[in-house]
């Protein structure tokens, strides 16, 4: 997959060089060309200097063929005005932006755009919200130890009961969506292709989420 990356200071810099080594295209972009020293000799994706809200340098970067897009500069608005050109102009399906503004986050996440706000997000958790398909992060309480995941039921969970799912993540289903309405279930439910699931977490146990949820049954049960 190719992935562009806004911002090349120490976590867009991380980023990119983890997204290569596990295989995908990287394109960088950065308004000021030295902060490209930060990516390395090793580094062999694009690296576009302009702003990374600017149509022609976002085709530069190859945002047209990416399917995901991480905005994490220094500023709030480069980021959410560059998130939202990705998605909305580019049809990006994988767009995080990093927001310092806890208040601006809570407004994006509403407009479906995962943000991360306040909590000292990893590289890897950022990762994890770029590349995972079956499982993202919709919204997290300011304190940042619990959150709430949408969850795509995996091929490995149908016809399973919910109860085994919430079981092996250690998580709790709020809801599901089913045919595009949402219902409480209940310790009956059986899960179904198709069913998105928003489930509670702690900030532990969401690795333990995505790999329940991408392994199935066995890989979550011991």
């Amino acid at each position: 997959m190719h992935v562009v990356v806004m911002g090349c200071g120490r976590v867009g810099s991380a980023i990119a060089r983890r997204l290569e080594e596990i295989g995908h295209s990287v394109a960088v972009i950065d308004q000021d060309p030295e902060a490209f020293r930060r990516l390395g000799p090793e580094f062999s994706g694009r690296q576009v200097t302009g702003l990374g809200f600017d149509r022609q340098t976002l085709l530069d970067a190859g945002v047209d063929s990416a399917g995901a897009f991480a905005a994490v500069s220094s500023g709030d608005n480069s980021n959410i005005i560059a998130a939202r050109v990705a998605r909305e102009t580019f049809g990006v399906q994988h767009v995080v932006a990093r927001i310092y503004d806890s208040k601006r986050a809570e407004v994006y996440e509403r407009m479906g755009i995962p943000s991360v706000a306040t909590v000292p997000w990893t590289v890897n958790r950022l990762l994890r919200e770029l590349l995972s398909v079956k499982v993202s992060e919709l919204w997290r309480e300011p304190t940042g130890q619990v959150l709430l995941m949408r969850v795509t039921v995996t091929e490995g969970w149908v016809g399973r009961r919910l109860t085994d799912l919430e079981a092996a993540t250690g998580a709790r289903a709020a809801w599901l969506v089913r045919y595009g309405e949402a219902v409480l279930p209940t310790a009956a439910t059986v899960l179904q292709d198709g069913d998105q699931l928003i489930v509670a977490a702690t900030d532990a146990l969401t690795s333990r989420v995505h790999d329940v949820v991408a392994q199935g049954p066995q890989g979550g049960e011991h």
